[in-house]
């Protein structure tokens, strides 16, 4: 099984488990004499073989995440590399639209205010570091789809 194909399995059944989650709490409880929808002990069985099912398939993911090295660096790191710069990016997005937006006068007797800070360069860095990202996101994506799983 290829990386990606796992990755994909995983979101699934995280997906599932959030939804096994909502019909355990619909059926948590119901009116003296009636019976739940479904019955929680089923589902709570179910519940655990997903879980169980998860566990293995994270397990596996992470040891081959860590274990795969392009370029001296493992895709563990590039993964952490990746998500931190993606950080910054909306870091930085945020603050370079703050620094930039324009404080109307109505006269000149008003405060001025005025930014701290070179927004055209930062916003060349910003765009550097959004061409990383993608670069990085592309070599990431390529590994998804070329690595077996361990």
């Amino acid at each position: 099984m290829k990386l990606a194909t796992a990755l994909s399995q995983r979101a699934d059944l995280q997906k599932r488990l959030s939804e096994i989650g909502n019909r355990l709490n619909n059926n948590a409880k119901v009116q003296e004499g009636e019976s739940p929808a479904e019955e929680p002990k089923a589902l709570l069985k179910e519940m655990d073989a997903m879980l169980s099912e998860l566990e293995d398939l994270m397990t596996r993911i992470n040891l081959t995440n860590s274990k795969t090295v392009v370029n001296g660096k493992t895709l563990t790191e590039m993964l952490a590399h990746r998500d931190c710069l993606n950080e910054r990016i909306m870091l930085m997005r945020k603050f370079l639209d703050a620094a930039s937006s324009k404080v109307d006068r109505y006269s000149r007797t008003e405060i001025k205010i005025v930014s701290t800070v070179k927004v055209a360069e930062l916003q060349k860095e910003l765009d550097k570091a959004a061409k990383t990202l993608r670069e990085t996101d592309e070599q990431i994506q390529a590994l998804n789809w070329t690595t077996d799983l361990l």
